[in-house]
């Protein structure tokens, strides 16, 4: 096709639906193939649909084939090459395999770390939650439990400073949500978890101490100013509380005047090539507005209280690690670590090391999380048993996530794409007829 047919083709699909059903299946991808974007639309990797799609569904279905590439199955191999060459690195420095040989499983080692599995399922179950509250029973049980799995999956798989939620409306759409519904979701998710941290926080401070969150041996004293720790939670908790603000504002406040703050910093010189982005993200902010700027206090009671069931479980992982490692050391080491006010302090560090990991640019946080927590945890496990607890808590809060979704994201992008666009293939060709 010459590329004015091509152009008006476009248009035509894209402003006139009913028009464009006349148009055949195979003339409708020539006509978007090559083009970046028309006007304000993004025609990234144009794939088949259907011919009474409207503009915002044309975005979400034009951009698939990216987005499902980012969370492919295969990204797995990153984390786990860089997660395995940690991991032989912290068992030779420590002799680890010399440790786990000295731990006695006894029956109360086995409770302990089946109750470090039910934090895990306590994770998921907050997080499940949640999503049924914010879409309003709109979406099942299963399905909330299977975007969980993929949205974990998408977060273990890229940097945490990104997290999953560049991929999170299109698993929302394809379990049956409207793109402005879906926007909603992932916004008031976003919100919900930075607020989490903005307020829980500070409390810990309150409670805990800067002495008793930063140090890390007894013996020593901490300076604040010398210690990289306090500055990695510092810029961690700056991004989260920035973040709250301005999603806040623009969900609540004023959503078209952070749209046109959003497009003005994606118009500097350096960042234009994001502008069309910005204003397709400016675009869902406004949608999602409407969706939540009237939604009652109880709506986000349910929903805060849904995301601190989530992420408490999330760190009471460790604790019931180390408890398991006490009772398991013969001897029982370490006694004084069986106190509330030490597990509270565990539970507080495990708060700080995720927001320092905020700021970590590795998939999922992968070795540099590592890294910190045998620094910064080594306070609360017994001598020599370190890195074998930074190992064993990477495999209870990670690698069951990476798994997990590298082993049902295939199933889902059959069920979600391959069956879906053979039905839109045929509707096209029968419309056409």
């Amino acid at each position: 096709m010459k590329k004015c047919d091509r152009i008006i083709c476009a248009i035509l699909w894209l402003k006139l639906p009913g028009i464009a059903t006349t148009i055949p299946p195979d003339q409708k991808i020539k006509a978007l193939a090559g083009y970046p974007k028309i006007g304000n639309i993004s025609l990234d990797l144009p794939v088949l649909i259907s011919g009474n799609s409207q503009p915002s569904t044309v975005i979400m279905k034009l951009n698939t084939a990216k987005i499902v590439h980012s969370v492919h199955p295969g990204k797995i191999i990153l984390p786990l090459l860089i997660g395995i060459g940690v991991a032989i690195y912290i068992f030779t420095r420590e002799g680890s395999l010399k440790a786990l040989t000295s731990i006695q499983f006894s029956p109360l080692v086995v409770i302990f770390l089946v109750m470090a599995a039910l934090m895990i399922v306590g994770r998921i179950t907050g997080y499940v939650i949640r999503l049924r509250v914010l879409s309003e029973g709109k979406l099942s049980i299963i399905g909330a439990i299977r975007i969980v799995l993929l949205w974990e999956f998408s977060s273990a798989v890229t940097p945490s400073a990104v997290g999953g939620t560049s991929v999170a409306l299109l698993f929302l759409y394809k379990e049956g949500l409207s793109i402005g519904k879906g926007s909603a979701i992932v916004l008031a998710t976003l919100f919900l978890d930075e607020l989490y941290f903005v307020l829980v926080f500070p409390l810990v401070v309150l409670l805990v101490g800067w002495t008793s969150l930063f140090e890390l041996s007894a013996s020593s004293t901490i300076d604040l100013m010398q210690n990289k720790y306090f500055y990695f939670a510092l810029a961690g908790y700056s991004v989260m509380l920035f973040i709250a603000l301005l999603v806040g504002y623009g969900l609540f406040i004023n959503p078209h005047a952070l749209k046109k703050f959003i497009v003005l910093i994606f118009s500097l010189p350096g960042l234009r090539k994001w502008k069309q982005g910005a204003i397709n993200q400016g675009n869902e902010i406004v949608k999602a507005s409407k969706h939540l700027s009237n939604k009652p206090f109880k709506f986000w009671l349910k929903g805060f209280g849904a995301t601190a069931l989530s992420w408490t479980s999330h760190y009471l992982v460790v604790n019931f690690l180390v408890l398991a490692l006490i009772y398991g050391i013969k001897g029982n080491a370490e006694p004084h670590l069986l106190s509330i006010v030490e597990h509270f302090n565990i539970y507080a560090r495990q708060l700080v090391l995720w927001i320092m990991m905020m700021v970590m640019p590795t998939p999922g946080g992968t070795g540099i999380s590592e890294m910190i927590f045998m620094e910064y945890m080594k306070i609360f496990i017994p001598v020599g048993f370190v890195s074998l607890m930074t190992v064993i808590w990477r495999l209870f809060s990670y690698y069951p996530y990476l798994f997990i979704g590298a082993v049902i994201l295939p199933g889902w992008i059959k069920k979600s794409f391959l069956g879906h666009n053979q039905e839109e293939i045929s509707d096209d060709e029968e419309e056409a007829k």
